[in-house]
Formats: structure tokens, C-alpha cells, sequence
């Protein structure tokens, strides 16, 4: 016996438009937002810099895990922390918030050779 398979097509009308979601699955939300936008910052201004977990780490006073969690955005780290990997990173931290919105962003401190 041979099934014949039809395919199914989305109703929107019948999608429930009204569904709101609970305010910790919003909070959830943002603060998963917030993680991956800082360790992808932490990411690149360290590959930037050629410097691995480890060098970031002491440099930074941290541990190479903490980093890793840091750039797997597993964690937020303290506000000491983030100074900390700043100041390590020889940059400022730019973290803007805007609703729903993250950009964090490490700016390099000029030297003086330019």
C-alpha cells in the first residue's frame, strides 16, 4: 500500500496572535541576548589582540574556564570582572541597552605611537 503524503499549510488566522510570553521568559531572553553579545566582543578583541583563553586569563586575573565561559556566554560576568577583562583587553567596554536591543563593543585605547 502506497501513503500519499499532502503537505500542510500554515493558517494564520487560526495562530494565537494574542499570546503573550511570561515576563521571566522575556527576562530570559534578554539576559541570553546580553551573554552572547559580550562574549562575542570578548571573542574577537582577544583574536584580535592573538592572545588564547589562557593569556586573556592572566592577564586579566581570571581563569582560563571562566574565560571560556565568559566567550561560550555560559555566564555575565561581574561588573569587577568586566573591568578586569577591560582593562586586560587594553580597551573600554561599550555596553549600550536599548529595549530589546544589546551592542557591546570593546574600543581600543589609542597609543602613542599614532
Amino acid at each position: 500500500m502506497v501513503r500519499k503524503f499532502t503537505q500542510v499549510r500554515w493558517r494564520p488566522g487560526k495562530l494565537g496572535t494574542a499570546a503573550v510570553e511570561p515576563e521571566d521568559v522575556v527576562q530570559a531572553r534578554r539576559e541570553i541576548r546580553l551573554s552572547m553579545a559580550l562574549a562575542r566582543a570578548v571573542y574577537e578583541r582577544r583574536v584580535e589582540l592573538g592572545l588564547t583563553q589562557s593569556q586573556l586569563a592572566e592577564r586579566a586575573g581570571l581563569t582560563q574556564a571562566k574565560v571560556s565561559r565568559i566567550e561560550g556566554s555560559d555566564t555575565v560576568p561581574t561588573l569587577p570582572s568586566l573591568s578586569k577583562l577591560a582593562h586586560a583587553l587594553d580597551a573600554s567596554l561599550d555596553i549600550a541597552l536599548d529595549g530589546d536591543e544589546t551592542r557591546v563593543s570593546f574600543t581600543p585605547h589609542k597609543t602613542d605611537a599614532a
